[in-house]
């Protein structure tokens, strides 16, 4: 049974009340562009520009989508400002699209007798932690079996925040307290996985940024002794950004991606923010699937991003 199938409310239903805070704000500035206006010209996409900028949507992507608009304006010829939203949302569509990332529900791959291992990582306070949690609730939702490791020694009570969510959602973990050697915590975390049968390990790693080349050893480090167990681990690395901090949330994405091959991205604490346009920028600009959004705080607020949905949800539909 694929994520979707999971939730006791409505998916689309949580997602909408997860961006109303976004979406309200989006429209509002929206709306006072085109007041007073009859057509798409030359100053309502002045100010369009400035709504997406402000919305956390990113330079680059709102040039992107300002040339999207200008071109169909082109070729139609007139394009009116009660359609600009429409035209708009197209374009945003169109837009993520061409990542060219699917949208289908989240199963784990089949690595024989190997489990699927996924490495998280992200700066501290993202909600890298809640973010593993809720993975493994879904996963064990499914059917899998599901071992969490401990690797992020580093930071006083990550371990005993890990060690909370393992009891909450009853499955098994493996730590060394503070200040253990993280590769050996990842290394111990896989043992473990195989002799359990385990479908998916999932690993928490040390969340900071102030020396990029440290972290790039370490997490190099805990890559290289995870193959030792499972030559292919870990077979996706999952970054952890906050939605709620805008455009610091995309500086830590390049930053992260330059320090470790990431090739997935989960945005969470879109509930409690405005800024929930940085999920376009992102996801134009970082080239890197974004799997996951959150919205909420229960087990179940933490979805499997759809473009589509995404969209409507942003624009009221």
């Amino acid at each position: 049974m694929g994520l979707f199938g999971l939730f006791s409310k409505d998916k689309k239903e949580k997602l909408d009340e997860g961006l109303e805070k976004t979406k309200e704000s989006f429209l509002s500035k929206l709306t006072r562009t085109v007041v007073g206006k009859s057509k798409v010209d030359a100053e309502v996409l002045d100010e369009l520009e400035e709504v997406l900028i402000t919305s956390d949507v990113g330079v680059q992507t709102t040039v992107k989508i300002i040339e999207r608009i200008e071109e169909r304006v082109a070729r139609e010829k007139y394009v009116n400002t009660s359609e600009l939203q429409e035209v708009l949302r197209d374009e945003i569509a169109g837009l993520l699209e061409e990542n060219n990332t699917s949208d289908a529900e989240y199963d784990i791959p089949n690595h024989g007798d190997d489990p699927h291992v996924i490495m998280v990582v992200g700066v501290n306070g993202v909600g890298k932690t809640t973010t593993i949690g809720k993975l493994a609730y879904q996963f064990k939702q499914m059917g899998k079996k599901v071992v969490l490791g401990a690797a992020d020694t580093f930071r006083a009570a990550a371990v005993d925040q890990l060690i909370i969510w393992s009891e909450r959602v009853d499955v098994p973990i493996v730590q060394q307290g503070m200040q253990a050697d993280p590769a050996s915590v990842a290394f111990d975390t896989l043992q473990a996985a195989k002799a359990k049968g385990a479908d998916v390990a999932i690993i928490d790693t040390a969340g900071r940024l102030h020396n990029k080349v440290n972290l790039m050893n370490e997490l190099s480090k805990i890559k290289r002794v995870m193959s030792k167990v499972v030559p292919d681990a870990p077979h996706e690395i999952l970054l952890v950004l906050d939605g709620s901090t805008g455009q610091n949330a995309f500086e830590q994405a390049k930053q992260f991606a330059a320090a470790t091959e990431i090739n997935a991205l989960a945005i969470t604490k879109l509930d409690g923010t405005a800024k929930g346009g940085v999920v376009i920028g992102i996801s134009d600009q970082m080239k890197i699937p974004v799997k996951y959004i959150g919205v909420g705080e229960q087990m179940t607020d933490l979805q499997p991003f759809n473009k589509r949905e995404f969209v409507d949800s942003l624009f009221g539909e």
